[in-house]
């Protein structure tokens, strides 16, 4: 049944298209767990790396500002500690899993 709202204008059936006339959508592929859980753990080996290399740019000489190397550790620690929290709570988690019966 379809409703003219003016007989001039003739409408045409409206359906919904079907499914070849719709264009193909290219599905992007989502990281899994573990790739996630790898770039964590660069991300946190980057931060430390570089507070290794500014501790020993501030010891040689090379940089002079003090505020920038002790913002540099604290934040490779703060990341250093949520990994380690994480990894906690995976391995709790685990264990828990592993205590269950089936």
């Amino acid at each position: 049944m379809s409703v003219q709202f003016n007989p001039k204008i003739h409408y045409p059936n409206t359906t919904a298209p079907a499914v070849s006339n719709l264009p193909s959508v290219q599905q992007e592929k989502t990281p899994s767990f573990t790739d996630k859980i790898l770039e964590s753990l660069n991300k946190v080996n980057d931060q430390q790396n570089q507070a290794n290399l500014s501790i020993l740019d501030l010891m040689t000489g090379k940089q002079q500002d003090i505020n920038t190397v002790v913002a540099e550790v604290a934040k490779a620690d703060m990341s250093f500690k949520l990994l380690v929290g994480v990894r906690n709570k995976l391995v709790e988690a685990y264990k828990e899993t592993m205590r269950m019966q089936i």
